[in-house]
């Protein structure tokens, strides 16, 4: 079987989301296409198939259902993480069709005023002819490009849109006679639209935002001096100059150079990052002083600048249940209000004594006129979006709208201990010999036993002693899984491990209580003593655990493969409720699934971790949530949700920011169905006119779009 092909490409001139479904449809069904996405806050459609063969055909296919659909819509390759100076210059060039359509809108509007004027000044009377004529032609100039798209669409088969709506209602408004209500609801229409364009023009430029970490350029060390070349030309192992005030555009190892670097637009923290030779240094960082000299260690696309922007850029893709509720919604609102309708026009008249068809047909429009569901239809998607672009500031990355809203009903927390409330930085806190030795001569055998170990407990064992060591000494060198090494050094046979090693060895073993991690030592077969390695809590880590109850968390645990005596250590500092200890990786998948079902029906589990050891459990959990760290590739790849900071109050801060933007679509969602709801009634009793009937549409609208605008500041945790 071929491999799935993904490719994406931009929607240039994508302004409705009832197209952004039409398109997405349309292409979904087409024979070789197994998934077709079509997202409307950053115009993007992606296209997947099992047929690569296929894939000019299908390009063929899709660039004529554009066309066919949306005439104005230009497809294009994506430009990676194309910065927004373009798009600026694109829009401040404005085209001649649009000022003709500004021209025409102001001079319908002129003379709307004007009819209006003459309607309302009792020393003027306008022959009947000359009154439809001024108000036709108000209505010709500022609707005739709807009433175009209109007929278009109805001859591709495409009935239910706004354009369709807004023409039927107006015609009819004219038909009964109703001219001044006609060109009011056409003239507010197009008003309206165009503010709900700048007000989503705007909401996509705060997203845009985001992309400025994107670096413009390179300066590449070559033989022949410094060359300015583009980031993805660069490749592992060459040499950029970074300036005082640059962006760093690759991943790399400071080989020159001292400096501060600004990683706010990476971590949202603040205070800058020392750096020095030998120091890592992250793409899409700021240097703020001195002249660096950088080894580039990632290509471009694989840095961290380029991860986080794709992160952030597909994170449209996954959509929550709310968002696919509202999309599923739209498709049988419009053509049910649609017949509701025709049969509000049309049976009265025909049952009720004394109703007519004037009457009644006027609140049928009214009916139509409210019937566009673009409130939800795009205030919805830019609420989420907003959400995910306001927690990417914060330091916060998460990978769709489906985790926003799944970290709105989380119910318990579990968190892995090393790493994550630990700092996982070990180091030696007591060292306990017999009264027959010196802590240095147990410190000189516990670090040649450990000589050959790479964990961090042996790590730390070898810094506490500070010599360098002597191999020649090291005769054998034997690992016993899951209890410590015996080792042959000079004469003397050293065991250094747990205590089930010594124990195991027929040699008695005082335990010791110390918290942190006990390196019982044994030389020639008899107890030496011992040595406590800690790995301290995170500063915040106790705030983490108070900030998660506060929120209304139920239940926060932690798992870990540490000894019990560690592990309840911890828990008595910072209160959790339940802890498990000396657990391996499939352990942690088994406890995971035991608490799983302790939980509320709707609660959701979020497992906490360093993102590569314990990805079984990030994955198994309902969300995943990593430690990433500045530049841990592993954990971005991993989980659904990375803290790019490594501090465990973040995901307090996560919370929030997903209350905050499901607060915000509930508001909307709730505001544009009550307005729609009770203007309906209205027009049913005769109570409401096209005007009222004009605020539950593009007012609506556009104070819904306003309102998903708020969550990129919201969003905003100090």
């Amino acid at each position: 079987m071929e491999a799935v092909l993904k490719r994406e490409y931009v929607l240039e001139n994508l302004c409705c989301p009832k197209c952004a479904a039409k398109i997405e449809k349309h292409i979904a069904h087409m024979q070789g296409v197994s998934n077709a996405r079509v997202d409307f806050t950053v115009q993007k459609l992606t296209i997947e198939t099992q047929n690569p063969g296929q894939w000019d055909d299908i390009m063929t296919r899709t660039s004529r259902i554009i066309k066919r659909l949306e005439p104005n819509i230009e497809l294009r390759d994506v430009v990676l993480f194309p910065k927004q100076e373009a798009a600026k210059d694109k829009v401040d060039s404005v085209s001649l069709n649009t000022w003709l359509r500004r021209l025409s809108l102001i001079l319908g509007m002129a003379l709307f005023v004007l009819g209006m004027v003459f309607d309302y000044v009792p020393s003027i009377t306008l022959l009947p002819p000359i009154r439809l004529a001024l108000f036709l032609v108000s209505y010709i100039l500022v609707g005739g490009e709807v009433l175009i798209k209109a007929a278009k669409n109805i001859s591709k088969g495409e009935i239910f849109d706004e354009n369709f709506l807004m023409g039927i209602a107006t015609i009819g408004a004219f038909a009964i006679g109703e001219y001044p209500e006609g060109a009011a609801v056409m003239i507010f229409y197009r008003v309206g639209e165009a503010f709900q364009d700048y007000a989503v023009g705007r909401s996509r430029k705060s997203i845009s935002a985001l992309m400025d970490i994107r670096p413009d350029y390179a300066n590449l060390k070559t033989a022949a001096g410094l060359e300015r070349v583009s980031p993805e030309t660069v490749r592992i192992g060459d040499l950029i100059v970074v300036k005082p005030g640059e962006k760093i555009p690759l991943d790399g190892v400071v080989l020159e150079g001292f400096s501060a670097l600004d990683t706010s637009a990476l971590t949202g923290e603040s205070l800058p990052r020392d750096v020095e030779p030998g120091s890592t240094a992250l793409s899409g960082s700021i240097n703020k002083s001195g002249l660096l000299t950088i080894k580039v260690s990632k290509a471009f696309g694989e840095s961290t600048v380029s991860k986080i922007l794709n992160l952030v850029q597909n994170a449209g893709s996954k959509k929550s249940v709310t968002e696919n509720f509202i999309t599923k919604f739209a498709r049988y609102y419009t053509p049910a209000v649609v017949f509701a309708a025709v049969a509000l026009a049309l049976i009265p008249p025909i049952f009720v004594p004394g109703a007519t068809f004037a009457e009644w047909i006027n609140r049928g429009l009214i009916f139509l006129v409210i019937s566009c569901p673009c409130a939800l239809v795009i205030s919805i998607p830019l609420s989420f979006f907003g959400g995910i672009g306001g927690a990417s500031r914060n330091g916060i990355l998460i990978k769709g709208s489906n985790y926003l809203e799944a970290l709105t009903k989380v119910d318990t927390v579990v968190f892995d201990k090393t790493g994550t409330l630990t700092k996982g930085v070990f180091s030696v806190t007591r060292i306990a010999p017999v009264a027959e030795l010196t802590e240095e001569k147990l410190l000189y055998y516990a670090a040649h036993a450990e000589a050959a170990s790479s964990h961090p407990i042996a790590l730390s064992i070898r810094n506490a002693y500070q010599k360098e060591l002597d191999h020649g000494v090291i005769a054998s060198y034997e690992e016993i899984a899951g209890k410590g090494v015996s080792v042959r050094i000079g004469e003397d046979i050293v065991l250094a491990g747990n205590a089930k090693l010594l124990e195991a060895a027929k040699i008695t073993v005082p335990l010791s209580e110390e918290l942190g991690t006990v390196v019982y030592v044994a030389v020639k077969g008899k107890y030496a003593g011992y040595i406590v390695i800690s790995d301290e809590l995170k500063a915040d880590s106790k705030a983490a655990v108070e900030d998660l109850r506060a929120i209304g968390v139920k239940q926060i645990a932690m798992f870990t493969g540490d000894s019990k005596a560690v592990a309840h250590g911890i828990t008595k500092q910072i209160s959790l409720d339940a802890v498990y200890a000396e657990l391996l990786p499939h352990q942690k998948v088994e406890y995971l699934e035991t608490l799983e079902q302790s939980k509320s029906g709707s609660g959701k589990l979020v497992f906490v971790g360093d993102g590569i050891n314990d990805a079984p459990v990030l994955a198994r959990a309902d969300v995943g949530i990593a430690m990433g760290g500045l530049g841990s590739d592993a954990a971005i790849e991993a989980a659904d949700v990375v803290l790019m900071t490594d501090e465990p109050s973040k995901i307090a801060n996560a919370i929030r920011i997903a209350q905050k933007t499901r607060n915000i679509v509930w508001q909307n969602i709730i505001f544009a169905l009550s307005v729609k709801g009770v203007i309906l009634v209205m027009g049913i009793l005769g109570i409401a006119t096209m005007w009222e009937a004009v605020f539950g549409d593009v007012g609506v609208a556009l104070i819904a779009v306003l309102n998903a605008m708020r969550v990129m500041k919201t969003a905003k945790i100090s």
